[in-house]
């Protein structure tokens, strides 16, 4: 097993694995080629990992099939949830170690990474119990016929993860794959190997058999591709940007119209009406777009402040935010890390500067912070109007845009004039506002007087551009599996 020796702050020195994970195994890539993987904190080479190719993807896609049609599908299902149970143990068993390699490869603040790890367990434990609760229905059309509906495993499922938050992905889509019965190919992100190939450690551990899940580091134009494009694969799951959704729907439909779902990006609504408590709804406005760095696909972007306390909200909510602490993901205060990659900090920083000479106002932030690392002070524009392009498109950083508004109608027609529509939310203390506005508000999750706070129990997808099908809750087994009609004729009489 190819491995290198590295060392954080918080869990000292360990066995990081850099191959490929395919049948149980950590191998080379078929061409031997490896890239590396930079650390947002300082800008170094943390290591190099094997880069999986077409070839590769050929492989795994082939030892998930062999485990699928093989031992795996005659799995029970007690055994299957036996098994996710068994890794959500082993990840709270090693959740310090996971969540400094988080830190370390995502530049993610520490002590949020750790919040991250818990809730891997919890989703894998989730779906543990789901496993043998998936069941069909008897139904009666008449006395010649015995009819059933059963649920089936779709099959190979290709799973694309992002960067983001790489280990609280890869238990959203493992855990009701493996429940359903499917095997996997799941592909992390370039920029953030380190953790999924740790984690495939803990696979092995738990007692998988091979092939079921197999992990590959590689790059979406490649890597992605094949998987998007294989005609052995059954089903491909994305997290990510809409413009690389819409490709691998594409390439989808033009190779075996293989089943697909996708959570895709955001230009989150946040509403503030006059009547909220300013403090709680500051505070949860702040987390709303400053947690993880801003990279957060449902990061509440866009804030709507009612006129009235518009000037008061800004105020404090320029206090509140300049308190955030941004530095070294280990150091034990830090809120925000580094952006995720160079070319993420330069995306970011383009966006502030197009907010600037479009005539918004900074508020606060705009600038780099330090010589060296990814870090982008908290940043907050107001004056800003609808056509500009920090109010239009999703920037994935520290990055948020205030504007007023009147009236609880034009707020509603505002907040829904995107084209995306994964999550939005609104601070009141009228029970009539927010039942009336969260209906009204066209997306896959409204908060009301909280923000970001995702449950594996919840449901969790878009509206519009912004996705298709849900990740999270009872409503994610129906995205891996299919269902079969069985009807079967009774007595012995003969058609017409």
């Amino acid at each position: 097993m190819s491995t290198v020796t590295l060392e954080t702050p918080t869990s000292g020195k360990y066995e990081q694995p850099t191959g490929l994970f395919i049948n149980n195994e950590f191998v080379e890539s078929v061409d031997k080629k490896t890239f590396e993987v930079i650390n947002p904190t300082d800008e170094s080479v943390t290591c190099s990992v094997q880069e999986a190719s077409e070839k590769d993807v050929d492989i795994a896609v082939s030892a998930a099939r062999k485990a699928f049609e093989g031992p795996w599908r005659k799995e029970t299902p007690e055994n299957r949830g036996k098994l996710l149970v068994k890794l959500a143990d082993l990840f709270e068993q090693n959740l310090d170690l996971l969540a400094s390699i988080e830190a370390l490869d995502n530049g993610k603040a520490h002590s949020m990474a750790k919040v991250d790890i818990g809730m891997c367990a919890s989703t894998f434990r989730y779906y543990g119990g789901w496993a043998d609760k998936i069941e069909g229905r008897v139904t009666d059309t008449g006395p010649d016929t015995f009819n059933y509906i059963k649920k089936e495993p779709i099959g190979v499922c290709a799973q694309i993860i992002p960067w983001n938050f790489p280990l609280l992905m890869f238990s959203w889509k493992i855990g009701p794959a493996i429940a359903c019965g499917n095997t996997v190919i799941i592909k992390s992100a370039e920029q953030t190997p380190l953790g999924a190939l740790f984690a495939a450690k803990l696979i092995k551990e738990a007692g998988f058999p091979p092939g079921v899940l197999n992990v590959i580091s590689g790059f979406g134009k490649t890597a992605g591709a094949a998987l998007a494009n294989h005609m052995d694969v059954d089903k491909v799951a994305f997290t990510g940007s809409t413009v690389t959704g819409r490709t691998i729907l594409k390439a989808a439909a033009s190779s075996n119209l293989k089943k697909v779902t996708l959570e895709l990006g955001g230009k989150s609504p946040n509403i503030v009406f006059e009547d909220a408590d300013i403090d709680n709804a500051i505070s949860w406005v702040n987390f709303g777009i400053f947690f993880n760095h801003g990279q957060c696909c449902c990061a509440g972007s866009r804030i709507y402040v009612q006129e009235s306390i518009y000037d008061e909200f800004i105020k404090r909510f320029k206090d509140r935010a300049s308190k955030n602490v941004v530095g070294d993901p280990f150091a034990k205060d830090t809120f925000q890390g580094p952006q995720v990659s160079q070319l993420q900090f330069d995306r970011i920083m383009n966006y502030i500067k197009a907010g600037k000479e479009a005539g918004a106002t900074v508020e606060i932030g705009g600038n780099r912070m330090g010589d060296k690392g990814y870090f982008i002070e908290p940043t907050i524009f107001s004056n800003v109007t609808e056509d500009m392009q920090i109010m239009q498109e999703e920037i994935f950083g520290p990055v948020c845009s205030i504007s007023k508004f009147k009236s609880k109608d034009e707020v509603i027609k505002t907040a829904n004039n995107s084209t995306y529509g994964l999550a939005a939310a609104l601070h009141t203390k009228n029970l009539n506002t927010a039942i009336e506005v969260s209906g009204a508000l066209k997306a896959g999750t409204v908060w009301v007087n909280t923000y970001n706070t995702l449950h594996h129990q919840m449901p969790f997808g878009g509206y519009k551009e912004s996705g298709i099908g849900r990740e999270l809750g009872e409503d994610a087994l129906a995205n891996y599996s299919q269902t079969k009609t069985v009807s079967i004729r009774l007595g012995d009489a003969l058609f017409g």
